[in-house]
């Protein structure tokens, strides 16, 4: 099978679906992971301009171009390795990159960015990446940056896995969120589906899983607030499901951002979801010793915040 090319105009009835979806319709029900790959490694355009982000929302007449023989863009490493050692690895993740593979042979997962970096560096020893075991002990957002661990031994696994489900790892994010946010503690039980599709807080007793966010204000911006928010417990999309329900879903959102538009709201415009996973803090599972790690913001989301402050 050759190369996927194409060209369409996206049409009158097609405005408002993702980009990814649109190259399944449009190329004979493209499997999801072919498109994906096909848009993260450069190889779509709208406009001309090179489109990487997969639920990026199409209007009418725009031009759309596939041509997977185009060379790859070269681009600056999209990550670094913030601490190692024997036993742990934390990864300060780029926005766009999977934690872990959901499909099998996912590629391009934070699990292939650590082994990427094992192997450029120079004079590295040992065991050869590909034969050094990654074991997930927690997640962040396909779509936020930042501080991910992943442990390197078993012992570490279990003893890392101990401390997040006993919420004993310090865990606090920057985000930016829409309108005027106030100081506060969000207290929930979380379900899968509230209803509609979409994961949300419980509105009956005994439902769902406890989840508590402690919101703080770092600086107030003319239609929005950033701020950093720090996890006492860590249960999936928490921090973007809470804002959102507080009336002030996250810059960048595109999935909890259905109540806001209900209500009048019009979302701000963001190349990239603004949250940031700025530090993580746990005791070493062998040495006992205290590490705390801190990540800057990444230059994808300094550029939005600035836009945001102008």
């Amino acid at each position: 099978m050759g190369s996927v090319k194409a060209q369409f105009t996206v049409e009158a009835d097609e405005a408002g679906r993702t980009l990814a979806a649109l190259l399944r319709h449009h190329l004979a029900e493209l499997p999801w992971s072919k498109a994906r790959r096909l848009i993260e490694r450069g190889k779509v355009t709208v406009d001309g301009a090179r489109a990487t982000d997969e639920v990026m929302r199409l209007r009418r007449g725009q031009a759309v171009e596939v041509d997977e023989a185009a060379p790859t863009p070269l681009s600056e490493p999209r990550a670094r390795i913030a601490y190692e050692d024997a036993h742990v690895v934390v990864i300060d993740k780029p926005s766009g990159v999977s934690s872990v593979p959901y499909e099998p042979r996912e590629l391009g997962t934070a699990m292939d960015l650590v082994r990427e970096l094992w192997r450029a560096q120079p004079g590295r020893s040992g065991p050869k990446p590909g034969d050094i075991p990654l074991h997930v002990v927690h997640r962040i957002d396909k779509d936020t940056s930042g501080l991910l661990a992943f442990a390197k031994s078993k012992v570490a696994e279990r003893a890392l896995g101990a401390l997040f489900r006993t919420h004993e790892v310090e865990r606090t994010y920057l985000c930016v969120a829409h309108g005027i946010v106030s100081e506060r503690r969000i207290e929930t039980r979380l379900i899968v589906d509230r209803g509609d599709g979409l994961r949300g807080s419980a509105r009956r007793p005994g439902q769902g899983k406890r989840a508590v966010t402690h919101v703080r204000v770092v600086e107030r911006l003319p239609s929005a607030t950033l701020c950093e928010v720090r996890l006492e417990t860590g249960k999936t999309h928490q921090i973007r499901i809470h804002l959102a329900e507080s009336g002030h879903p996250l810059v960048g959102e595109r999935v909890y951002i259905r109540d806001y538009v209900g209500r009048g709201g019009v979302p701000l415009p963001s190349e990239r979801l603004l949250l940031h996973a700025a530090t993580l803090g746990f005791l070493h599972p062998l040495t006992r010793k205290p590490v705390r790690l801190e990540s800057p913001l990444p230059p994808d989301f300094v550029v939005e915040l600035e836009r945001l402050r102008g």
